[in-house]
């Protein structure tokens, strides 16, 4: 890709930015012609799901939009470039120059990326979670962990909370007890400490696997993003609150492509990518609130409660998993564990 010499216009970002105001229902805008630089960008939420298109297609066009189509950034649908467990080599590499992904799949060769995810029992809201990155400088540590891969870490794109489903009511530590589900990351590290038994199922496959008892339950980020997976159709019980207050996706550039756009067109990414956070979470939350209601009136189903036993047994496997992480990652995670529990004792968590 070449370097970038022109001049991002400030009417260009502001006007983009200003779509803010109308919200990410909108249609994606058209394509605009290429500019001097251009990110192949691919993600793994599945073609077809209300959210790829209004706020992943949307994202890419939105940088398009604000740089003139000086760096435009062409969306791909899952597995067409790379297979998604192989996007974090191709973006190294260079075979992809972009992403806009899910940190657990990285936690076994980065183990901060679990901190990029969010883990259970930690903050309950956006603001909360940037504290976390942007005021207690979280962020910082993130990048420097996935610098040393090759890669730039952008930063967070949030999805609300990360929800539990289930075909059996879980209020108990001991419903968990060798419970099937489909879990990643460091939640699935999580539920396997208070006894159950996670299993990694690819998200093509994860309907199929719920409708026929492989697992009993999973999850796949907010309520409103498994529902675009039909999740209602095969799980009776949502069950809350949520394991994660917030969850995030995340959004990575090869280090090479990152340092070759320049300043301004870094700082136009970094400021789409804060409101597309913003908004997103938003926009994933109204839409949980609409979809529970229709869980319960119009599907039969049931929102089943965690009582307050288990709700501080997941929290407290949480922090386990994150002293488990530092240990391996004192470098990178042992900082962040630390900034963790330093959050927590000031919202008087622990």
């Amino acid at each position: 890709m070449t370097e970038n010499t022109k001049s991002v216009s400030r009417r260009n970002f502001l006007a983009a930015s200003a779509g803010t105001a109308a919200g990410l229902s909108l249609a994606a805008p058209p394509a605009i012609a290429q500019g001097t630089t251009t990110w192949r960008m691919q993600t793994h939420w599945p073609t077809g799901n209300w959210y790829y298109d209004e706020v992943f297609v949307r994202y890419c066009n939105r940088i398009t939009e604000a740089t003139g189509g000086e760096l435009t950034v062409e969306p791909y649908a899952p597995e067409a470039i790379v297979p998604t467990g192989e996007v974090l080599n191709a973006v190294r590499r260079g075979l992809l120059e972009s992403a806009f992904i899910y940190p657990a799949y990285w936690i076994g060769r980065i183990p901060a990326a679990g901190h990029l995810n969010g883990h259970i029992g930690t903050w309950q809201g956006h603001e909360e979670m940037d504290i976390f990155y942007f005021e207690m400088g979280g962020i910082d540590v993130i990048r420097e962990a996935y610098a040393e891969q090759g890669v730039h870490q952008v930063g967070p794109v949030s999805y609300s909370g990360l929800t539990l489903w289930a075909n059996r009511p879980l209020q108990t530590v001991e419903d968990f007890s060798g419970w099937p589900v489909r879990s990643t990351g460091a939640a699935g590290l999580v539920l396997e400490k208070i006894g159950a038994a996670p299993v990694s199922i690819p998200g093509g496959e994860l309907y199929q696997a719920l409708q026929t008892g492989v697992v009993d339950g999973a999850h796949w980020g907010a309520t409103a993003t498994a529902w675009g997976m039909n999740f209602q159709e095969v799980c009776t019980h949502i069950i809350e609150p949520d394991l994660v207050g917030h969850l995030n996706g995340e959004v990575m550039v090869g280090l090479d492509a990152w340092n070759s756009i320049g300043t301004e067109l870094q700082a136009v990414v970094n400021e789409v990518t804060r409101a597309t956070s913003a908004e997103a979470a938003a926009h994933f939350l109204y839409r949980d609130y609409l979809y529970k209601q229709e869980f319960v009136n119009n599907m039969g189903g049931t929102l089943t409660q965690m009582d307050d036993d288990t709700v501080r047994a997941l929290r407290t496997a949480s922090l386990e998993v994150v002293d488990d992480f530092s240990a391996q990652d004192p470098e990178y995670s042992g900082r962040l564990g630390e900034m963790l529990r330093e959050f927590l004792t000031m919202t008087g968590r622990i």
